[in-house]
């Protein structure tokens, strides 16, 4: 079932009702107050692509999310303008409308707030203020015409809540099931899957506790229960400062953490959004479907292949004081580990191109 497929079902779907959505996926839930619409799709992914919306017109929100590489950019971390690097790799955005908070802190709650800070973050898009964009539609013919069509809005009535609205309408059609594990799964298709795949589902559910976090449902499988965990992915960077820092939050949150340097900072996760000790760290648990066509991985990037995924996973993840219980050594065998990859390659949707390298 292929992404405009889904638009058109979503444009013709009671909004008072969740949207039924493809096998493997739960119904989706549309806002109230921001109906789909196959206009209001449309502007969306206009906006989506729009490179005149960053400092330098060079950087639309397509940059770092490229649909050849199921809307990931390959790269370990992000690079925004005049080709500066940011902290945290680029998450995928199919699916993301499943989530109940967006980036990897989980600092937004939807898909419509979510667009807004990209636009003003210094090293992505870096504006420094959304007026800019407004500007450019504006003084756009064609972008006032798919406003007027698409909300019923003149030029001087448009601002920043009917853009991310438009924004959001697009990724809510970038959604990714059917796949050959969801055929086995959910239809019982078992020819399907080969003899590894079928053996590596059972050690994702059973002993490579991957389904405690990846989580598999009896009509559903987002693979994801988003929830953050702190696995020691990146927690070097904060070892050397952390008990002068936990000091300081004694006192006052704010000088504690601007005495952390860019990298620091990056690495507290959930920590930044919750304020709460025990979220030092965390970072929310990512879906798994296209898991093959989404590297590098981890939220900095730092792992390269699923096959070093596994063995992190496996010896029990990075010893830290705040490494979630549910991270312990798995003890797989060569066999398993292999079997476990070959079971996750058969979470790709082939409706999205492998990445080319």
């Amino acid at each position: 079932m292929k992404i405009l497929t889904f638009a058109l079902l979503l444009s013709i779907t009671s909004l008072a009702e969740a949207v039924p959505s493809m096998l493997g996926l739960p119904a989706m839930k549309v806002p109230a107050d921001n109906p789909q619409s196959t206009e209001k799709i449309a502007l969306g992914k206009k906006l989506f692509n729009d490179k005149r919306f960053s400092a330098n017109g060079s950087i639309s929100c397509a940059s770092c999310h490229i649909s050849s590489k199921a809307f990931t950019d390959g790269r370990p971390q992000a690079v925004g303008i005049d080709g500066l690097v940011g902290q945290r790799n680029s998450p995928t955005i199919i699916n993301s409308a499943y989530l109940n908070e967006l980036f990897h802190d989980g600092r937004r709650s939807s898909l419509e707030t979510q667009a807004l800070d990209p636009l003003t973050n210094p090293i992505e898009h870096g504006l420094t203020e959304h007026s800019r964009v407004i500007h450019v539609i504006r003084t756009d013919f064609s972008y006032l015409k798919d406003f007027l069509n698409t909300f019923g809005i003149t030029a001087e009535k448009i601002n920043m809540n009917y853009v991310t609205k438009a924004i959001a309408s697009y990724e809510r059609t970038l959604i990714s099931g059917n796949t050959r594990f969801d055929q086995y799964f959910f239809q019982s298709s078992k020819k399907v899957l080969t003899a590894a795949e079928a053996r590596g589902l059972r050690l994702f559910r059973r002993k490579g506790n991957c389904a405690n976090c990846h989580e598999i449902s009896w009509d559903n499988a987002l693979f994801t229960d988003n929830r953050f965990y702190n696995i020691g992915i990146g927690f070097d960077a904060l070892r050397p400062v952390l008990p002068a820092f936990l000091k300081n939050l004694k006192t006052d949150y704010s000088s504690a953490v601007a005495q952390l340097d860019p990298q620091q900072k990056a690495q507290l996760g959930r920590f930044a959004v919750s304020r709460q000790i025990k979220d030092i760290g965390a970072y929310r648990t990512p879906t798994l479907r296209n898991i093959e066509l989404t590297a590098p991985y981890m939220h900095d990037g730092s792992i390269s292949t699923l096959r070093d995924v596994i063995e992190y996973y496996d010896k029990g993840g990075k010893k830290n004081a705040f490494l979630n219980p549910a991270i312990f050594p798995l003890h797989l065998s060569e066999q398993e580990k292999s079997d476990l990859t070959a079971f996750l390659t058969s979470l790709t949707d082939t409706s999205y191109s492998k990445p080319q390298h």
